[in-house]
């Protein structure tokens, strides 16, 4: 009840301030009548205010009649992982792990690591972590896809430019309800943590990893120190990735009806560049550039997120239409 609260009360309040507004425009055109001309002008120039005012909350009004993705409120799984371009994919991934973690920062969400497979000079060849907060997988779920970088590497001596790839997927988290898990199909394997830890990685078998016999879905985590904590995440990683196979099922039988929606939701297709030498993000969905690189890539994705959130809407009006 109070998730369902919180999701309406800014729509109820654009409702209080429209009607406040329609009570502001019939006394405005009162004084518009007036034979003062000196007043006439003032109501004039208020009943203009007022009538952009009021057309701004009709259309902020009518976005919030657009049916919503009843998964925008999850949390999220995001898994970055380095493509074409060997070191330099693995910079790039890391950059954008380092993105969205900012960015998710920056709104109050919480980002808690699941597993990574560290490269050189603070990159990743594959890194997966939680982004938890209300309305997480709407802020992120336009991030799947394949990211392209354009850039100089700082090994490059001739200054030839480089061009990489790193693919992302984002995956709303599963309730425990939605999936129900039979133990008896699950293969459950401990083993000592590789990587950085010292004596702990050396002595403790803390690192979990779980198979789903009947899928062969594996998944692994060795983050906390813990064993139970390690294998409580592994859970909800399980369970994420059932919840995303079967969506992906019925999303083949619906594929036709999907169309209008931003992206096509093939990982393959390169949803962005980004491009160092011209400082400008293309977003090649909805043909747009976004400039001032390096402060993106600091988290600061506002735009970029509205501009997606926008062209989603009108797909989804265009949609409702037909």
């Amino acid at each position: 009840m109070a998730r369902e609260l919180k999701k309406l009360t800014p729509m109820g309040e654009k409702v209080k301030a429209l009607r406040q507004t329609d009570q502001e425009l019939e006394q405005t055109n009162v004084l518009r009548a007036s034979s003062e001309r000196d007043l006439q002008a003032l109501a004039d120039e208020e009943w203009k205010t007022l009538t952009e005012r009021r057309n701004k909350l009709i259309q902020e009004l009518d976005d919030f009649l657009v049916p919503r993705d009843p998964r925008d409120d999850r949390d999220v799984i995001v898994e970055i992982r380095a493509g074409t371009g060997g070191d330099e994919a693995a910079l790039f991934a890391g950059d954008l792990f380092r993105m969205y973690s900012r960015d998710a920062d920056r709104v109050g969400f919480g980002v808690e690591p699941y597993a990574s497979s560290p490269a050189g000079q603070g990159g990743f060849k594959e890194i997966i972590f939680g982004i938890r907060g209300l309305g997480a997988y709407a802020r992120f779920k336009h991030e799947s896809g394949v990211h392209r970088v354009q850039r100089v590497p700082d090994t490059e001596a001739s200054g030839r430019i480089h061009t990489s790839t790193a693919t992302v997927a984002v995956l709303p988290e599963a309730d425990e309800v939605e999936v129900n898990i039979n133990p008896a199909d699950l293969r459950i394997d401990v083993y000592r943590a590789s990587g950085a830890g010292g004596q702990h990685v050396n002595k403790t078998e803390s690192a979990v990893r779980i198979t789903h016999v009947p899928t062969n879905i594996v998944v692994a985590c060795q983050d906390e120190r813990s064993q139970m904590k390690n294998r409580a995440k592994a859970m909800t990683m399980l369970r994420t990735k059932l919840y995303e196979a079967e969506r992906e099922r019925l999303d083949i039988e619906r594929r036709d009806l999907r169309r209008g929606q931003v992206g096509t939701g093939d990982r393959t297709e390169k949803i962005r560049t980004y491009n160092f030498p011209q400082d400008r993000v293309t977003d090649h969905r909805v043909n747009e550039n976004f400039h001032n690189l390096p402060h993106i890539l600091e988290g600061y994705m506002d735009d970029i997120h509205v501009a997606l959130w926008v062209a989603e809407k009108a797909a989804q009006r265009d949609e409702g239409m037909k």
